[in-house]
């Protein structure tokens, strides 16, 4: 059966959480959010509700070098920051040339965007930082583990297998971070905060619970019995042992 309920923020975690009048009880909650969100389905969390992942505040990390358009990758970063005051967006250049270049491009954009405001406010937070390569450059990136990585960088291709972590990766100059918010195809519900160095995205496989059978037949537990019962005494665990040799104890019988 399909529910569809118009609320949101805190009091729909809540309201998922402990269940309502009119909205039932669920047993895992998924989508990103901000700070409010993140830390109520945390709590969620610790009352027996599953949740995806940590997600939000959001964030963008965009790797240049020279072979990137200055104005892309300010109006990338520009699209992060308007999400909220504390969201973060770094740039990692292989050199001061392209950090000026970007500042000055993120200048002109900004003047324009209604919510300059908080864009502001969203980049007082962030950074830009300068390496001598790539490859320092992309360590740094799995260190800080973004939410979105935007490669802006000549033969971005070859640059995937160095990608350790992070929530979803935009190759090359043309892969802006707004279109998979909304048309790539790919899911917009990412870790954030550094948990992309063990959370991965949402996906269908979020959506599975998997449960495991298993069938031990008289062949099988006189095969496996002796290295059950040794690491079981191993363990002092005398009753876990016991299941083993009792039944390797009545087939010897007959």
């Amino acid at each position: 059966m399909t529910e569809i309920y118009k609320i949101g923020g805190i009091q729909a975690i809540a309201a998922m959480t402990f269940g309502t009048n009119q909205i039932p009880k669920v047993s895992k909650l998924f989508g990103p959010g901000n700070q409010y969100v993140t830390a109520a389905k945390q709590y969620a969390q610790q009352l027996g509700i599953a949740i995806d992942m940590p997600a939000g505040p959001s964030e963008l990390l965009v790797i240049a070098d020279e072979t990137s358009d200055a104005d892309f990758v300010a109006s990338d970063l520009l699209s992060q920051a308007e999400h909220g005051e504390d969201s973060q967006v770094i740039l990692v250049a292989t050199s001061e040339i392209i950090v000026e270049k970007v500042k000055k491009a993120i200048e002109l954009q900004k003047a324009a965007l209604p919510r300059v405001l908080i864009i502001e406010k969203a980049l007082e937070n962030s950074r830009a930082l300068v390496f001598e390569n790539i490859q320092m450059a992309i360590s740094f990136s799995n260190f800080y583990a973004p939410e979105h990585l935007i490669l802006a960088v000549e033969d971005a291709e070859n640059k995937i297998e160095f990608i350790e972590n992070a929530g979803s990766v935009f190759i090359g100059n043309y892969s802006c971070e707004s279109v998979g918010d909304y048309a790539s195809g790919t899911n917009h519900t990412l870790p954030t905060n550094g948990f992309a160095k063990n959370y991965s995205g949402v996906s269908l496989d979020s959506f599975v619970k998997k449960i495991t059978f298993q069938k031990i037949t008289k062949n099988g537990i006189q095969n496996l019995g002796k290295t059950v019962e040794i690491m079981a005494a191993a363990e002092q665990l005398d009753a876990h042992k016991n299941a083993v040799s009792i039944r390797l104890k009545k087939l010897q019988n007959g």
